[in-house]
């Protein structure tokens, strides 16, 4: 499987050394369930789209610490490009950032959370199952790092996954394209040292509930696996 990455911004290069690039956490999180899948990586947020003649079984966009409601250039061209591979019926999926932004170039509503941010291990529930969520479960916990979430979606979409801190976790766009707010990308160990670079920024007891959260199952694995089998099926329909 060939896959695009829509990369929309870089881990910070304090932590680049130990963890790579967001290139290299897909890379390790894919290929550890399907050693096939091959990613070739565009630099959105430098300004490099996809060429007309790119041809890829799917899409993945990254998570990014801009929001998708910023008015920057990249972020339109984006926008732009995301409804183009709507109206063609090319398989996507969108990680944290990038779930919000397919909901809201599609109409949809993204906004900070009144809560403030989210971190850690968060705790869902699987609202409605499709088929391939194989194994199937009732729970999706989830490594995230976000402030904002998709407060509306759009009428294209189908909510799948939730919590008490974030509603929309999961969406489904007609088995076309999947958002996700969680990072299956993440390693444990990459959020804690993200936690603890921005502890300047996040509340002590938000970092203290997010350090208790990490030592929980994940189902981290699970999604990925989820995720190929979702593109496999959306490049299978004609």
């Amino acid at each position: 499987m060939k896959l695009g990455l829509l990369q929309c911004d870089d881990v910070v290069p304090e932590l680049q050394e130990k963890h790579g690039n967001y290139p290299q956490l897909f890379r390790q999180a894919f290929n550890r369930e399907d050693p096939q899948v091959l990613f070739s990586v565009f630099r959105c947020h430098d300004g490099e789209l996809p060429p007309e003649s790119a041809a890829m079984d799917g899409w993945v966009i990254s998570g990014s610490r801009y929001s998708v409601y910023q008015p920057l250039p990249w972020i339109g061209g984006l926008e732009d490009f995301i409804r183009r591979c709507w109206q063609q019926r090319q398989p996507m999926v969108g990680i944290c950032f990038g779930h919000q932004l397919i909901a809201q170039a599609l109409g949809g509503e993204v906004g900070k959370h009144p809560q403030g941010w989210g971190v850690g291990a968060a705790f869902n529930q699987i609202s409605e199952s499709r088929s391939w969520m194989q194994p199937a479960g009732e729970a999706l916990d989830i490594l995230v790092s976000h402030q904002d979430q998709v407060v509306r979606p759009p009428s294209q979409a189908a909510a799948l996954a939730a919590s008490a801190f974030c509603r929309y976790f999961m969406l489904d766009y007609q088995g076309v394209m999947l958002g996700i707010q969680g990072h299956p990308e993440f390693t444990r160990e990459y959020l804690l040292d993200l936690i603890d670079y921005r502890r300047a920024i996040l509340p002590p007891a938000r970092v203290r509930e997010a350090h208790c959260s990490l030592s929980a199952p994940l189902d981290d694995r699970q999604l990925i696996r989820w995720i190929l089998t979702f593109l496999r099926q959306a490049c299978a329909k004609p």
